[in-house]
């Protein structure tokens, strides 16, 4: 075990580099690149618009898959094991989707890549922060975040030139970089986790049983079913719904990668300043004002300015949720089984709200702007719940003094 007193600081930085490189490929690119492709895929002929949107949806599915395997696989590998496997999944995945052999081989693959992130996302952190020093931690946390936000915009930036060369070579070529990546993080993740990351399930005495926990799982939920929309339809509602063509839904969707990289950084600034709780109800705020305005903006500089926000979001909740986490409970062991939970929550609204807002597209006739309503709706209920909650506890202290 590595010892972060003495830890020189070239080998600290080691996993924290192997961190970002897994959240870059396995959710900056596995699940992030596919948005730009969306339009490309439909044009080309791949599969039809309806196979398209259902294909983006296979990876939230298997992001909930990974969540939950993600502690029994590394208890029967090892936690660096069970990354480096999960990122060579991701790597094969991408370039098997080169080869559009069927809608159920594109399906499986895409599944595959899901459960490879959700597997690496609630693993990685447990991995890397025991051997960086407290005083580190919150940089490190930060830096293996950003991975999705460079995942995010470096898709933006390489998908168009890579596809000047064609749609397959596109998908090989994200496989040579997931390659590259998973080969440079290869030695840097540290031999063993820390025994305070062991989350032993069935210890019933540390599960947290403060409603306030409860309400955070609801509320982060909610916020899944809201970012989804985005997160998967905005190129093709500027390439397709707006008619602006590939070109300018790729560099939206760089903007988008602008603010998933601010986003993780500027969300924990709120955090401390304000305190999670204020700071998730400001975000949620923002986000469903910018989600209900995407839907009617055709401007570039709007929809670059919405994009920016937006973007923020997906990996900014990540670590103002944790934060909020370690506000309501004070120990270690009970945050780690709160945090495994609200990732769950998480992934299955998520899951759940991918194939939804798919069924909803087909349905309403490739109606973007409708998906984008919706999306702000859920917001919206995420921002309620708490004031709700109030209500309903006033309501029950009130009713015995009635009657």
């Amino acid at each position: 075990m590595l010892s972060t007193s003495t830890t020189p600081r070239s080998v600290i930085w080691l996993p924290i580099f192997a961190g970002l490189c897994a959240s870059l490929v396995s959710i900056g690119l596995a699940r992030f690149a596919y948005t730009p492709l969306i339009p490309s895929l439909i044009q080309a002929h791949w599969f039809s618009a309806s196979d398209v949107v259902y294909l983006g949806a296979a990876n939230l599915v298997g992001y909930l898959i990974g969540a939950l395997i993600g502690h029994p696989l590394a208890r029967r590998t090892s936690n660096k094991s069970a990354l480096r496997l999960m990122m060579l999944a991701v790597t094969l995945s991408f370039f098997a989707c080169g080869f559009p052999l069927s809608v159920s081989w594109f399906f499986g693959w895409r599944l595959l890549s899901g459960i490879a992130g959700g597997a690496i996302m609630v693993l990685v952190a447990a991995t890397v922060l025991p051997h960086v020093p407290v005083a580190r931690r919150g940089l490190a946390s930060g830096a293996i975040f950003l991975g999705i936000g460079l995942g995010i915009a470096g898709s933006g930036t390489i998908v168009p030139p890579l596809l000047s060369l064609g749609l397959q070579n596109t998908w090989f070529g994200l496989g040579l970089l997931a390659l590259v990546l998973t080969a440079a993080s290869w030695f840097g993740w540290p031999s063993a986790a820390h025994p305070a990351t062991v989350v032993i399930s069935g210890d019933k005495s540390s599960v947290p049983t403060d409603p306030r926990v409860y309400l955070l799982f609801a509320q982060y939920a909610f916020m899944a079913a809201g970012l989804v929309p985005a997160m998967v339809f905005l190129v093709d509602y500027v390439a397709r719904g707006l008619g602006a063509g590939s070109h300018v839904g790729a560099l939206i969707w760089v903007m988008y990668g602008v603010g998933a990289i601010i986003g993780p950084v500027s969300y924990g600034f709120l955090a401390d300043k304000l305190g999670a709780r204020l700071s998730i109800r400001l975000v949620l705020a923002v986000q469903a004002l910018a989600v209900g305005l995407l839907s009617i903006s055709s401007s570039f500089t709007a929809l670059a300015l919405l994009a920016v926000i937006l973007g923020s979001f997906p990996p900014g909740i990540v670590p103002l949720a944790l934060a909020r986490v370690h506000e309501l409970i004070p120990q270690h062991h009970p945050q780690q089984i709160a945090w495994s939970r609200a990732t769950v929550s998480f992934a299955t609204f998520q899951a759940i709200a991918g194939f939804a807002y798919s069924a909803l597209f087909n349905a309403s006739g490739w109606h973007h702007g409708l998906l984008f309503i919706v999306a702000a709706g859920a917001i919206v209920v995420a921002l309620l719940l708490e004031p709700g909650m109030r209500l309903l506890n006033r309501h029950d202290r009130l009713q015995p003094a009635l009657n």
